[in-house]
């Protein structure tokens, strides 16, 4: 029998047992919409309103400051469109990211400037790192919105983010942080951090796909995101997904209650793992190596394409990502490699591990067993690899 091994968590997770049997009662008995006034109604809207106290809690946050979405993408466009549409009737239409955001923040700055805004992209440098004094003198008196990601989905990267929060709020600026990698995995206090606005996703910590949230910091105003009906305090108009909001709040809860716990296990597991693939020849480590996501891997290998490299791990049992953007249907590699200098032959060989709370050593030494093997059968039939071979032999 084939040996499985999920080592994908950064791209999702799996509900664990405690959030499904928190959802049941709201598909099966519960189902009333929590905007009518008869008994099961009543308890949804109680459900929904203690997810949202559990979410607050969980950020260091007031329950009135959590806003309910889809997810980790709409959290981002809500924040960024709103935030910027409001500054720019104040005649400030300038915004400050960095150059390996993710696809959710990069797009939705490509469009607003359709919209006439002004985006600056801060490096990240070679160690996938925003230096704060880079930061601080890309700031001007048009700037809007200063919007960085926490941890970086795919070299694991955790910014100095209360750092850039203090910078924001020393020169008014609003500062929004996609912490959709972070939630779950590392202690946040959107008060102590100076966090204006913060997006997150359930699926990232054990609990249900389609559901997230966006906090919004008492006095900040932004546009609304749908109009319609009354619900999320008039900013987000829909009927609520109760079942999926309650498996937030159970899985937010119980991610951080377990992160010390979680973050000593899994940071043991993934340097076993850089250590042991780092012995492979002409590999590389991608990101930082002390800060970054505890459960996060990510190393290249010259001379092999990473999605070679992901069949034929699936084929021992391993599941896995790559550098590169194949589920885009696009050859080009991850701009998220290419951001901290790496060549374009160099960011195709690439591989993410993403461990989590079900993996073990043993699955570390697993993916260890193999890996090697795998590669240097990837090398002999690779012409790249031949003529790395003999530019090095010269």
């Amino acid at each position: 029998m084939k040996r499985f091994i999920y080592a994908d968590n950064s791209a999702t997770t799996q509900p664990s047992e405690h959030v499904i049997e928190s959802m049941m009662p709201y598909l099966r008995e519960f189902y009333g919409n929590p905007s009518s006034l008869y008994s099961i109604s009543e308890a949804t809207k109680t459900a929904v309103e203690n997810a949202r106290a559990q979410t607050a809690a969980a950020l260091g946050a007031e329950a009135k400051e959590i806003f309910f979405t889809s997810g980790g993408s709409e959290s981002d466009n809500w924040a960024i469109k709103g935030a910027a549409r409001q500054a720019a009737k104040k005649g400030k239409k300038h915004i400050i990211s960095t150059a390996f955001e993710h696809h959710a923040v990069l797009h939705t700055l490509e469009s607003l400037k359709k919209e006439g805004f002004e985006v600056t992209l801060l490096d990240v440098h070679s160690d996938g790192l925003v230096r704060v004094d880079e930061l601080e003198a890309a700031i001007r008196e048009d700037t809007a919105l200063v919007t960085v990601m926490y941890a970086n989905n795919e070299i694991g990267t955790v910014q100095p983010i209360a750092e850039i929060g203090e910078i924001c709020k020393k020169h008014g600026v609003l500062f929004h942080t996609d912490a959709v990698q972070a939630v779950g995995n590392l202690h946040i206090d959107v008060k102590a951090q100076n966090i204006d606005m913060l997006s997150l996703s359930a699926h990232k910590f054990h609990g249900p796909k389609g559901v997230g949230a966006l906090y919004i910091r008492k006095g900040v105003r932004i546009n609304n995101l749908v109009d319609g009906g009354a619900q999320e305090n008039g900013r987000r108009a829909g009927t609520e997904n109760v079942a999926s909001i309650v498996g937030l709040g159970t899985a937010i809860t119980d991610a951080v209650a377990a992160i010390d716990e979680k973050t000593e296990k899994l940071t043991a597991m993934r340097d076993r793992l850089i250590d042991g693939a780092l012995t492979i020849e002409r590999s590389r480590l991608n990101g930082d190596r002390v800060k970054r996501l505890p459960g996060n891997v990510n190393i290249s290998f010259e001379g092999i394409e990473g999605e070679s490299l992901l069949l034929w791990l699936d084929q021992k049992g391993i599941c896995a990502s790559s550098g590169s953007a194949c589920t885009t249907a696009s050859l080009d590699p991850s701009h998220v490699l290419l951001s901290i200098g790496l060549p374009h032959a160099v960011a195709h060989g690439s591989l993410r591990l993403s461990l989590g709370d079900n993996n073990t050593m043993e699955d570390v030494d697993y993916i260890l067993s193999v890996l090697p093997g795998i590669v240097k059968m990837l090398r002999d039939m690779s012409p790249l690899w031949e003529e790395i071979i003999k530019e090095e032999n010269k």
